[in-house]
């Protein structure tokens, strides 16, 4: 890769915290809550990104590097940086359209789109606008006859990726959409409407686009099930705790890359190794689960320093990562891949359709930089610029 590439994005927005901030003029309150909201008092979603204020990067200004080569090779595909798109719920309620919109710039510009099975597109569709490029996030069901027929629909259309979620056994405690009307069962009140009617584009596109809907899931619901009885559909239908022996069944089923979504701890990492597994997503849901937690990249530092676990699987992580700067870190610890949803979210919300790619290209931008600054080749060599914690 040439040094000479340019990363082209708008200049008006050239940090996290920019589209973040046109985003939440843009998205109607109470979706905008959803998407920002952790659990309880957020203690744990605002540790996943300050504790990348205490890992230090240092230069070798005299040393002379070739070109720079920010692409990763990842379960046999070699894509063109070390990041994707995390799954988010409900996306298309956030800005609507926007598992196709970020979908697309994916696999436009070669990196990995993740769908969740709780998004607003299906998992065929997704399939279409992404080239088959897309993963998918597997929320389990309760009963093994509906993870057959998910399953057997992401075989037809070659998901190349599955990803299980494993740290949902309840859902967790968000004051934030308690509040708006989106905790569980949401529902829309006479403020959310207000709101909606406040953020005419939103409100012009979602006519356009028609009222999200849970796609995915729509063969499996009772006929005229709509948003507002999400949630006894969901507690009916996803709420349980993953164990080792569901994992196992569907390790026995799948038979291409599986990774499981939600690793934080020694033990569920060697459990996942025993299953067979061929990655993990180090997460703590964003900060959206448990408030006591600890912040996942504080969880990836622990496990990536144990050498039996990296012979093993790919460790990567999603949570906290707002810059190239962090990129750079997490992979100065030992992250192999990253993951983000938030900041692509805001991208979407602030740019509409030009979002993805305006997302893609600022971070692709910020790493090229910071591999600049530190006169390195290839992703691979950003632990040897980790100074001492």
């Amino acid at each position: 890769m040439s040094n000479k590439i340019l990363y082209r994005y708008n200049p008006k927005y050239p940090s996290v915290a920019d589209l973040k901030t046109k985003a939440k003029s843009r998205i109607p309150k109470f979706a905008f809550d959803y998407l920002e909201g952790g659990a309880n008092e957020e203690f744990n979603l605002a540790k996943n990104e300050s504790d990348f204020d205490d890992i230090f990067l240092k230069p070798q200004y005299l040393h002379v590097a070739g070109d720079i080569d920010m692409s990763v090779e990842l379960f046999g595909r070699r894509y063109s940086a070390p990041f994707g798109i995390s799954p988010i719920g409900l996306q298309g309620l956030m800005w609507p359209n926007a598992p196709e919109i970020l979908a697309k710039a994916a696999a436009k510009h070669d990196i990995p789109y993740t769908l969740s099975t709780v998004s607003t597109s299906s998992i065929e569709r997704i399939a279409e606008v992404s080239d088959g490029k897309a993963w998918f996030q597997l929320y389990h069901p309760t009963e093994d006859l509906l993870r057959d027929d998910i399953l057997r629909r992401l075989k037809d259309v070659e998901c190349p990726v599955l990803v299980v979620l494993v740290d949902v056994p309840s859902f967790g405690l968000r004051y934030r959409e308690i509040k708006s009307g989106l905790s569980m069962p949401p529902k829309m009140n006479v403020s959310n409407i207000v709101q909606a009617l406040m953020r005419p584009i939103w409100g012009i596109k979602t006519l356009q686009h028609g009222i999200p809907s849970f796609a995915t899931l729509r063969p499996y619901m009772e006929k005229g099930l709509d948003l507002t009885q999400l949630g006894q559909f969901m507690n009916r239908t996803f709420t349980g705790k993953v164990n080792v022996e569901k994992v196992k069944a569907i390790r026995n089923i799948w038979k291409g890359p599986l990774v499981l979504k939600g690793i934080t701890t020694d033990e569920d990492m060697q459990a996942a190794i025993d299953i067979g597994v061929d990655g993990v997503i180090v997460s703590n849901h964003g900060g959206r689960q448990i408030d006591a937690g600890e912040s996942s990249i504080n969880s990836l530092i622990h496990l990536a320093a144990n050498p039996a676990y990296k012979a093993k699987v790919k460790i990567m992580l999603d949570g906290g990562i707002r810059s190239g700067v962090d990129l750079g870190r997490a992979h100065a610890v030992g992250s192999d891949f990253n993951f983000m949803g938030r900041p692509f979210m805001y991208g979407v919300g602030a740019l509409g359709d030009e979002g993805a790619e305006h997302t893609i290209n600022m971070f692709k931008a910020q790493l090229y930089q910071v591999m600049q600054q530190l006169a390195l080749e290839n992703v691979s060599e950003f632990p040897g610029r980790l100074l001492k914690r």
